[in-house]
Parts: structure tokens; C-alpha cells; sequence
């Protein structure tokens, strides 16, 4: 009978007959489903298809202009209401295309991912999906595996227990007969059986999943700058909406003019940028989709673009996390022959297996023996250990690290350095085994492992790990790439840096050990962390404190790992990667799973993270840009010309945004290449947007007023047709100048050549400023067309007017380039112009031609 645990909300475990455990059978698990005790496990993979189209369609600035909207065609003003809300809707569209889009591709692939249970039924073991567990099943646990749901621990089986991703505690919990197992926690070491108590709704991870849910959401760099960015214009839209809506009422200015103004006014919100994130994030998760990589955080792959270090764990990253058998040589005066078959045996008689034995067992033929007791391995501990207690094989093994096995040693004489020096020189993994004739108990009385104290030395053991196909090619595009590679391992460390050398890595590899660590101070390891490459005979708590001096140091930190010794790093380092064929809770925690384990689908994510960030960075320029001129033309606007005089009336704030921000900035996120981020938001908005801003607000504002002079305020008295056309001539002049000057930045974001550099870094890319062309082409196909024009509101001008406003922004233009280069404002404000002013280098190859990786274009 299990005894009843402390958890008063777990019931006691059922009793079951000493002759082995059955379980419920088919008939009993479907009689529990149907009442309700099932495990009704909802894959959740982010957002629904409801939520997606909520929190695009419903945000603010898309309800304030709808509503604009609805007033206009109340008004009459279908056209207007169009255009206004057509450019809102489009970028909804797409943006929601894409998500569903992404979703439904993320939702195939989680399933790959999701963890099975190892149930009982009728007596034989099962695999089955979690949503097939009932109350009362029995479930099988082994290391690594997770629990899917609450249980009680029953018979004879007893596991270490991690529960740091419920309590943050990284202590190992021993569980046997009678203890309670919480859903999330995961077996460490050991193996038992546990009986469900707990399902569905009422299991410990689904209760803590809501709550669990908001603490993952995290901002990265790019996204508050967006929200910062946002939020700034909507706090100005909100100050000119209420000064425009106080000199209307006072000045009586129409409904019509009101409505229209209040439109224009809202539009200086750039909705279709935070539209454009997220979808620069769909779009990128959908594509490392398509190259083996399940993002599990939407905004991870740009936040790669951050890393500056990457830290792997050999096994199951560098190698494919698999050891073969290599030698055995016997020490002291124990028999050769005799030491391969007590191996063979221990491999086959081991409960807890882990890849040394399977080593074994597949290297060696062995027979399961009778076992006394035995020590699970523990990353921890670095050794396991078997008492036989047989007729054919008595006495205690222990095999592990010989760092960690020497001090449990009566008598260290005889262990042959050189043998294990040139193993480990050759890159092999090299064991101790130690024997004691002893054969009792090997833990003490709470349960705390407790070897014999009279071990000796029998046996040293090589074992050769199974490098990855791609490791050399993928660790070559991280140094590519420019990030600094940390091998971090468990195993020794010159074994470790041998393997480190064959997978490509150059130089003279610096290596630290776990014991060096723990003598260390925190100032003394932060050093090291910097010169050192590879760590060996490292611990759970101390690889998470390695990343955690790293982060300390200043670096953006990923973390690759696999096993349940992973997790406490891959939740210190800023980006988690794990692999599909790790633990569950490994996976569970990280922001990226690599599907198939195909570790070469990382320097792609690297890649795209950056392409991200740097098209954000153009797309920024431009919205602020537009956003700042916008807010100043309409601002003078107020101050030079009568309340009936608004310079922009919705068709053209939707146009000019049209041509110049919103088909520009989509070609712009798709031409992004990777690299290195450019630059910051502050050195943006202080060396590229606010010169360009305030010059093309003051040439903008120029043309407005002189075409005001030349058709609206003259000495005769105009008709009232006559003024309509007046104004309508000055707005379609003033819009046609802003759309030049417009088009003519978007070369300056991407200079194609060295004359462009002024705002930004050389690219070498033509594409943006062939797409500068096709739309001024566009807009000349509007002016021509008459239908086109006519619905737009635009006056067909001269062609010398046309001439005169394109030499307006040229003019401009120089001037532009002028004051960037010279840095006016940075020196007018006191800054100093080096901290902005761009890099006038050569484009790196990658720039020149866009870079490969894993042999396909980036």
C-alpha cells in the first residue's frame, strides 16, 4: 500500500498485487473519459485564429480611423473613406494572411514536438499522446522524460526529480513509493512508476499555464522602440486632434472638413508599423519553418540578431549524441577479460540507463544480473554505481568522470595517466570504474547516495562520441557571422577541445575545468569566460553560471542543449535553443526547437534575425520620417493659413503614405540582407529623421505657400469655384513636391552608391532606388489617367510647375546630403558627430551579394 503523501489535494494510490503492475484496462479507461476524468490537453501553440484577427483588426488607431470612416460615409464622402481606411485594411490583411498563414504551418509542426506518455494498460506498456492519460492511469517515467500529468509514486521504482521550472529551485528531489509528482517537474535520473491523480484542467501545469503565459512575454529591443515610437505620435496626433478641434468649433469650419482633417490628423499614427513587425516576425518564423527551426516566441528569431555568443553543449549538439564503445584496459591486477564481462553485465543490469550503458550493452555481450541497489548517474555527480548481488557476479561497480571518482577511492594507486591522456588528446571520452567487494545498500538512510568506502581502481574506459555530419559547416557560419563560440560540457575538458578542433574550431583552444570554476571569485571568472573556448566537467549550476557572467559581462547570449542538464541555462540565456530529440522539459523552456535536430538551420536563424532588425531599422526611418514632416506641414499649416486651408485632405495623406511608406517599406523588409545592425533609434531619429524631416517639412511648406499666393490670395475677387480650384491646385502641388521628396529618401536609406551616403551606411542595393522609380511612375499613371486623378482629387498642373517642383526636391535633396554629412545638427545640439554619423566602408561581401547559408541564398 503506497502511504499517503503530503499533498492533501492528491489521493492515495490504489493498491497493487506484489506479482507486477497491470494498470486499468481499455474498458475502465473509456468508462473515465467519457465521465469526465479524462486529460484533456489543448495544444497550445500561441495565439488562435480569433486572437490574431482581435489584435490586429481591434487597435487603436484602426478603431479611431474606422469610426473617421463611418462619419465620412455618413457624410457622403465614399471615396475618402476608401482611401483612409483601405491602407488600414490592407496592411490588416496582409498582416493577418501572414499569421494564419505561420500559425497553421506552427501548428503541423508543434505536433512533432508535443512529449508522449508510457502508460500501462492491461498490463503492457503503451506510448500514447498526454490527452490520452485518465485518472488513475499508470505511468512510466524514465530520465528525461516529463510528467504530463499529477501523480503518486508506486512500487518499487525511485527517480530524482527536478522541479526548477516550478519552484526555480535546481535541487534534485528524490522520489519513491507514496511521493507525490507534480505535471512539469521531470525525472532527472532513476525510473519509477506513478499513478494519475491529477488530469486535465486540474493538474498543477495547466493551472500554472495562464499565469505562465504572461511572464513569457518579453520585448526585445526592436519592439519597444516601435512602441515608444508609437505611442510618442499617438500623443501628438491626440494634442493636434484637440487644438484643430477647438479652432474648428470656435471658427465654425464644416462637418465635412472636420471629419476629413480629424482623419488626416490620426493617420500621423504609423499603425502599419507595429503591422509590419509583426509580420517581418511571421514571415521569419515561417521561413526557419522551412529550414528545420520551430520558433516558440514570435519576435525570436529577430531577437537573434542580438547574440554576440553561443554557447553549445557538446553532446547532442556537437556530437549526435551517440558513444560507441572504443577500449578497455584493465588496471591493478584486475583480469582484462574479466572487467569487459562485468561491464557487459552492468550495462544490461542497469534500471536507469543512460548512453554509457547503452554503450556497453551494444559493445558487449552481457547478462542482466540480480542488482542489490544502484546509483542512477546524475550530471551532477558525473559517476553511477551497481551492487550485484548474484551468484555469477557479486560485488559493487562504479563507473564515471575520474575527476569525480577519485575521491571516492581507498586506494587511487595504479590508474594509468598516460593511457588516459592520450585518449583524451584523441578526442575520446575516458571512465573510471572502480569495484568493491561489497554488495549492500548504496544510498543511506535519507536516501543519499552512499558508495562503499573500500573502491579500487579495476578499470579505465574510452568511449568515442559520434561527431554531426554538419558540425564543421555550422560552426564555420557562426564564425562567419561573427559570434564567439563557448563549448560547455560535461566531459573532460582536453577530451573536449579535440573534439572541438575536428569540428573546425581555430586557434589554440583555451580550456577551463568545473573545479577551476569553483575556486574562482565572481571579478576572476568573468575574465575567464572571456579568453576561455571550452569548459569540461561542468554542472548544471555551474554551466547556468557561466551564461550568467557572460550576460554580466555585456554579451547577448544563446544557449543549445538538449538534455534535462540544460534547462536552468537555456532559461538564464537571452534566447533558448533546444533540440527536437531532447527532453521535454527541455524543450518546454526553449525559444527555438530544432526539428530533426538539424543543428545547421542556426546560422540561418542568426542570419534572419539580423535581416529582420535591419529592415526594421529603414522601415523606422521612413514612418518617423514621414510621421515627423507630416506633423510639422500640418502644424505650419495652421499657423500661415486659414482654418479652410488644411493642406492634406484624407486622399492625399493616404497617397503620399501609399507611394511613399507603404509599398516602399514592404519591398524594403523583403530586401533586407543580414549583417550586423546599422545603427539605434536615438541615432536614427538625431542623424536621419529629424534633418530630413524638418528640411522636407520647411520645402514642403515653401511650395504650399507660394502656390496659396499665386491662386488663393489675390487682389481680384475669385468665385467660389475659382477658390475651390485654388486650393485644390496648392494641395496637389504641395502633395506632389512631399511625394518627390518622399521617393528620394528611399535611396538614402539604402545608398546604392557612394553618393548616396549621407543618412546611412553603404549597401551597394539598387533595388530600393529602382523602386523609388516605379513609384514615381506610379504616381505620373494616376496624374495621367483621369479617372484616376479624378478620384484621388489631384489638379493636372503644367509641366513646368512639375518641372519646377522636381528641381524643389532636388535642390532639397543636396541640401540633405549636405547637412548629414556635415552632421549640422549633431554639432548644433553639442553632440558628437562620430557616435552617428555613419560607416562610409566598403560593403562587406555579404552586402555586395547576398550570403549563403547551409548552400542556399540567404
Amino acid at each position: 500500500m503506497a502511504e499517503k503523501v503530503k499533498d492533501d489535494n492528491i489521493t492515495q494510490a490504489q493498491t497493487y498485487p506484489a506479482s507486477g503492475l497491470r494498470g486499468l484496462t481499455d474498458a475502465e479507461a473509456a468508462r473515465r473519459r467519457e465521465d469526465g476524468r479524462g486529460n484533456n490537453v489543448r495544444i497550445d501553440t500561441g495565439r488562435t485564429y480569433w486572437q490574431i484577427l482581435w489584435q490586429n483588426f481591434f487597435i487603436f488607431i484602426n478603431v479611431v480611423l474606422f469610426i473617421i470612416g463611418v462619419f465620412m460615409i455618413v457624410l457622403g464622402l465614399w471615396g475618402d473613406a476608401v482611401v483612409s481606411v483601405g491602407v488600414v485594411m490592407l496592411n490588416v490583411v496582409v498582416n493577418v494572411a501572414q499569421e494564419f498563414r505561420a500559425k497553421a504551418k506552427l501548428d503541423r509542426i508543434a505536433l512533432l514536438t508535443r512529449p508522449q506518455a508510457t502508460i500501462i494498460r492491461d498490463g503492457e506498456e503503451r506510448t500514447v499522446d498526454p490527452s490520452e492519460v485518465v485518472l488513475g492511469d499508470l505511468l512510466v517515467v524514465s530520465a528525461g522524460d516529463q510528467m504530463v500529468v499529477d501523480g503518486v509514486v508506486v512500487g518499487d521504482g525511485r527517480m530524482d526529480v527536478d522541479e526548477s521550472l516550478l519552484t526555480g529551485e535546481s535541487d534534485h528531489i528524490t522520489k519513491r513509493e507514496g511521493d507525490a509528482v507534480l505535471s512539469g517537474s521531470f525525472c532527472v535520473t532513476g525510473s519509477a512508476v506513478y499513478e494519475a491523480t491529477r488530469v486535465g484542467a486540474e493538474s498543477f501545469a495547466n493551472k500554472l499555464t495562464a499565469s505562465a503565459k504572461q511572464f513569457r512575454i518579453t520585448r526585445t529591443p526592436l519592439q519597444m522602440d516601435v512602441n515608444y515610437v508609437v505611442r510618442i505620435l499617438l500623443l501628438i496626433s491626440t494634442i493636434f486632434g484637440l487644438l484643430y478641434g477647438a479652432s474648428y468649433a470656435v471658427r465654425a469650419v464644416s462637418t465635412i472638413q472636420t471629419v476629413q482633417s480629424a482623419a488626416v490628423i490620426a493617420g500621423l499614427v504609423p499603425a502599419g508599423l507595429i503591422l509590419m513587425t509583426a509580420t517581418a516576425y511571421a514571415m521569419g518564423a515561417v521561413r526557419m519553418a522551412g529550414r528545420g527551426a520551430l520558433i516558440q516566441q514570435a519576435n525570436a528569431v529577430e531577437s537573434m540578431s542580438n547574440v554576440n555568443v553561443l554557447c553549445l553543449d557538446k553532446t547532442g549538439t556537437l556530437t549526435a549524441n551517440r558513444i560507441v564503445l572504443d577500449e578497455v584496459v584493465a588496471l591493478n591486477d584486475f583480469d582484462a577479460a574479466t572487467m569487459r564481462d562485468a561491464l557487459a553485465d552492468y550495462g544490461r543490469s542497469t534500471r536507469s540507463g543512460n548512453r554509457t550503458s547503452d554503450a556497453l550493452a551494444d559493445g558487449l555481450d552481457g547478462v542482466a544480473r540480480r542488482v542489490a541497489d544502484e546509483i542512477a548517474f546524475s550530471s551532477a555527480r558525473k559517476y553511477s554505481a551497481i551492487a550485484f548481488d548474484d551468484d555469477a557476479r557479486r560485488g559493487t561497480f562504479l563507473i564515471g568522470a575520474p575527476e569525480f571518482v577519485r575521491p571516492l577511492l581507498a586506494d587511487d594507486s595504479g590508474i594509468d595517466a598516460d593511457v588516459m591522456a592520450r585518449w583524451a588528446d584523441g578526442g575520446l571520452r575516458v571512465l573510471l570504474v572502480a569495484y568493491s567487494p561489497q554488495c549492500g545498500a548504496l544510498h543511506d538512510a535519507d536516501e543519499r547516495p552512499a558508495p562503499p568506502d573500500d573502491l579500487r581502481p579495476c578499470a579505465l574506459v574510452s568511449f568515442r562520441d559520434e561527431l554531426r555530419d554538419e558540425a564543421r559547416e555550422t560552426l564555420a557560419g557562426f564564425i562567419e557571422a561573427g559570434i564567439t563560440l563557448k563549448i560547455i560540457s560535461g566531459d573532460n575538458p582536453h577530451t573536449v577541445a579535440a573534439l572541438a578542433k575536428q569540428a573546425g574550431l581555430p586557434g589554440d583552444l583555451q580550456v577551463l575545468s568545473g573545479a577551476e570554476i569553483d575556486d574562482m571569485d565572481g571579478e576572476t571568472l568573468r575574465r575567464a569566460v572571456e579568453e576561455t573556448t571550452v569548459f569540461g566537467r561542468i554542472t548544471p549550476e555551474q554551466k547556468e553560471r557561466l551564461v550568467d557572467t557572460l550576460k554580466r559581462n555585456g554579451h547577448y547570449v544563446a544557449m543549445i542543449g538538449d538534455g534535462v542538464n540544460d534547462v536552468l541555462s537555456l532559461k538564464k540565456a537571452n534566447i533558448g535553443v533546444a533540440m527536437e530529440s531532447g527532453s521535454g522539459a527541455t524543450r518546454g523552456v526553449a525559444d527555438i526547437i530544432l526539428l530533426n535536430d538539424s543543428f545547421a538551420a542556426l546560422p540561418a536563424a542568426f542570419r534572419e534575425g539580423q535581416r529582420i532588425i535591419n529592415g526594421m531599422d529603414d522601415i523606422i526611418c521612413l514612418f518617423l520620417t514621414r510621421a515627423f514632416y507630416a506633423a510639422i506641414i500640418i502644424l505650419g499649416a495652421g499657423i500661415i493659413a486659414e482654418a479652410q486651408l488644411f493642406p492634406f485632405i484624407p486622399k492625399h495623406a493616404s497617397l503620399l503614405t501609399l507611394i511613399t511608406v507603404g509599398f516602399p517599406t514592404l519591398a524594403l523588409a523583403v530586401w533586407a540582407r543580414p549583417g550586423p545592425p546599422k545603427h539605434n533609434l536615438l541615432r536614427s531619429i538625431i542623424h536621419f529623421v529629424l534633418p530630413a524631416a524638418l528640411s522636407l517639412a520647411i520645402a514642403s511648406l515653401a511650395i504650399y505657400a507660394i502656390y496659396l499666393m499665386n491662386y488663393y490670395y489675390v487682389p481680384e475677387t475669385l468665385t467660389l469655384a475659382q477658390e475651390q480650384l485654388a486650393i485644390s491646385t496648392a494641395r496637389t502641388a504641395l502633395t506632389t513636391v512631399t511625394i518627390f521628396m518622399g521617393l528620394i529618401l528611399i535611396p538614402f536609406v539604402e545608398p546604392p552608391t557612394r553618393w548616396w551616403v549621407g543618412g546611412t551606411a553603404y549597401s551597394g542595393d539598387w533595388r530600393p532606388l529602382i523602386m523609388a522609380v516605379v513609384m514615381l511612375g506610379v504616381y505620373g499613371l494616376i496624374l495621367a489617367v483621369e479617372p484616376l486623378r479624378v478620384f484621388f482629387e489631384l489638379e493636372l498642373l503644367w509641366w513646368t510647375d512639375y518641372l519646377f517642383l522636381a528641381t524643389v526636391a532636388v535642390v532639397w535633396a543636396l541640401v540633405l546630403r549636405f547637412a548629414w554629412r556635415l552632421a549640422l545638427l549633431e554639432r548644433f545640439l553639442g553632440i558628437n558627430p562620430a557616435d552617428f554619423m555613419p560607416e562610409d566602408d566598403a560593403p562587406p561581401e555579404e552586402n555586395a551579394q547576398p550570403a549563403a547559408v547551409d548552400g542556399r541564398p540567404s
